[in-house]
């Protein structure tokens, strides 16, 4: 089953207490796939896919997913209204449960392209790009976006942004708790240097009660999550969540209430070696291209080099997966 047999599904109630963020190069459909047997609540997110990949490339590769998958959101990147309504359009139809407006990313290609984060410096156009989505669509819109931008510190700037953008109708803000410098820092310091100020976020739900904030940047453990859960609305996990993935199974009983999870790492390793194997039927997906995204499955166990060795040696590529799960359960302390 993909993603296109459930375009004619309602609307789903989405909750934004937990969620894993978009990541280039890394949330895509496989990745979503293992953060879903590990959490069935927490909220998921595609790589961020540009207006202009919809509209004039392969509409298919950009938006296919497995149907396991919800709740999923669609991030989009792109700045004119009207490309952002036919991409939201296409997202809706394609069964997707909120479209996720990209104000946040930092690198100088999206800059180029005039979106990401220096479109915090033009609220009116984010606030237009909302409306014009929210008209297009019935699921909803969101914005995530940056604290600031450069060195400007101010809280008037981003306390304006979101005052702009909500009185389009956006209703839901993920803030990613850090400044972005368009200038002198590459994407990955991006999302180091500038310093973390949660404060912001706690002042920013203080002045805007009735919306939806999230929070994003640096969360590296459940105590840390849960003491900025008394504070906003939802945390948003980033590069923790894709490197150390165990992490989530225990989300749905820690933060949703749920039942603890009866899950070993044994267990969702073989659902990933199905997995595989129906996907190297139905698309011819190499399973070298699916295991990448679980090599931080065993992440801090004995043996666990040994075992992500297996499952990342480009000599076994010609074995079929379920040989290299064998060969990577030999390493020693893997076993049960």
């Amino acid at each position: 089953m993909n993603s296109h047999e459930t375009q004619e599904n309602q609307p789903i109630a989405l909750n934004w207490r937990m969620s894993v963020a978009p990541m280039m190069d890394w949330t895509d459909r496989h990745c979503r796939y293992l953060h879903r047997l590990l959490t069935r609540h927490t909220l998921l997110y595609t790589e961020m896919v540009t207006t202009g990949a919809l509209l004039h490339g392969d509409v298919p590769r950009h938006l296919r997913f497995n149907a396991e998958e919800h709740p999923l959101a669609l991030q989009l990147g792109g700045s004119e209204p009207a490309d952002l309504a036919r991409a939201a359009r296409l997202g809706a139809h394609w069964g997707y449960d909120e479209i996720n407006l990209n104000c946040g990313c930092p690198s100088e290609r999206v800059q180029r392209g005039a979106f990401g984060a220096c479109l915090m410096n033009e609220a009116p156009l984010v606030a237009d790009g909302v409306k014009a989505m929210r008209d297009a669509v019935d699921i909803a819109v969101t914005v995530k976006h940056r604290i600031g931008i450069d060195k400007d510190e101010s809280y008037d700037f981003v306390r304006d942004f979101i005052g702009t953008v909500a009185g389009a109708g956006c209703e839901v803000f993920i803030v990613h708790a850090r400044n972005a410098w368009l200038k002198g820092l590459s994407p990955k310091e991006n999302r180091e240097v500038p310093p973390l100020r949660y404060e912001v976020v706690a002042r920013l739900k203080r002045d805007f009660p009735g919306l939806t904030i999230a929070i994003n940047g640096g969360f590296k453990d459940s105590a840390a999550v849960a003491g900025q859960l008394a504070v906003v609305d939802g945390v948003m996990v980033g590069r923790e969540a894709y490197h150390n993935p165990w992490w989530l199974a225990g989300w749905d009983e820690e933060f949703y209430g749920a039942a603890p999870s009866a899950l070993t790492r044994e267990a969702v390793e073989e659902l990933m070696v199905e997995y595989m194997e129906r996907e190297a039927r139905e698309h011819g997906t190499h399973w070298y291209s699916i295991a990448r995204h679980m090599l931080g499955l065993r992440h801090g166990l004995p043996g666990a080099r040994r075992w992500r060795q297996a499952w990342s040696d480009h000599r076994l590529k010609g074995l079929p997966a379920r040989e290299v799960m064998a060969l990577a359960r030999t390493a020693p302390s893997v076993q049960d």
